[in-house]
């Protein structure tokens, strides 16, 4: 772990009055995980990371294996804008190990860096540029839209302005960079799409986009789910994602001279999506809406 970039975030916490730095994690469900520390507590967390129980996280181990240890990411670092700036709130993603220090296998986070580092030994870069679609209700028990409009509609005094407007302050204050936002197709259906960054960095954005998405309808009094068909009749809710592989900063899927001027490699790769697509999906998709 860089001391360096350790430092880095000891001056941020400084400087802007930081007390609290939650830790966060996934689960293999896709659920973000958190525990609080205080500020007194994050350099010996960088530097020798926090035990945790392991078998209360859902796919992660059994109880006569549950030690776990979290140990932060320095360069996740992120002021939680939504808390109050006075002994405010900080947020930095962990990668989960074992006591002895190993990588642990369960760790959604550490799956992708593996990949990644695959990827990176064949000389590639991955990007991903992912759509994030979501609803509007009036509350979390029953799905009440709060308006009827339809794709790219402009309505007026739609509710939905104010909160995307406050959702997209809130990401690009925590360094996510948004590309634009919009009304969806189905009624009190809206996206907002982030610019595309390498994958682990927006694995991470998509996370925080989520729980930012929810934390400001909560703050309106209102409900936002990703659920993905929560209306009978209505279009559902993806996430498309817009993915590219790069050889330094030459796109490795075009090829000129090809058809459609789609590379071999581009091809390949559409290739292994179909035929690995009932493995992934399995893990992608596994909820019954």
């Amino acid at each position: 772990m860089g001391k360096e970039a350790i430092g880095k975030v000891m001056e941020k916490i400084e400087k802007n009055d930081i007390k609290f730095i939650k830790l966060w994690f996934t689960d293999i469900l896709g659920f973000l995980k958190s525990f609080s520390v205080p500020k007194e507590e994050i350099e010996k967390a960088f530097n020798e990371g926090i035990g945790f129980d392991g078998s209360s996280i859902e796919g992660f181990v059994r109880i006569d294996e549950s030690d776990m240890v979290a140990i932060p990411d320095p360069s996740t670092f992120a002021i939680l804008p939504w808390r109050p700036k006075e002994k405010g709130v900080a947020r930095v993603f962990c990668d989960i190990v074992t006591p002895d220090g190993k990588p642990f296998e369960g760790d959604p986070r550490y799956v992708l860096k593996k990949n990644l580092e695959r990827a990176k030994k064949l000389g590639f870069t991955y990007y991903v540029g992912p759509e994030l679609e979501y609803f509007y209700f009036k509350d979390a028990k029953n799905p009440e839209i709060l308006d009827k409009g339809g794709y790219f509609d402009l309505i007026p005094r739609d509710e939905a302005l104010d909160l995307r407007r406050e959702t997209v302050l809130f990401c690009e204050a925590m360094g996510m960079k948004i590309e634009y936002s919009h009304h969806e197709v189905a009624p009190s259906q809206h996206e907002i799409d982030m610019r595309y960054e390498d994958a682990l960095t927006m694995a991470d954005n998509v996370m925080t986009y989520r729980l930012t998405v929810k934390e400001v309808a909560y703050r309106q009094g209102v409900y936002a789910t990703f659920m993905p068909k929560p209306l009978f009749g209505e279009n559902g809710s993806g996430m498309h994602t817009h993915m590219s592989l790069f050889r330094g900063k030459r796109n490795a899927f075009f090829d000129l001279k090809g058809e459609y001027h789609l590379s071999r490699e581009a091809k390949y790769f559409i290739g292994g999506l179909l035929k690995y697509a009932p493995e992934f999906t399995a893990v992608t998709c596994q909820w019954v809406n």
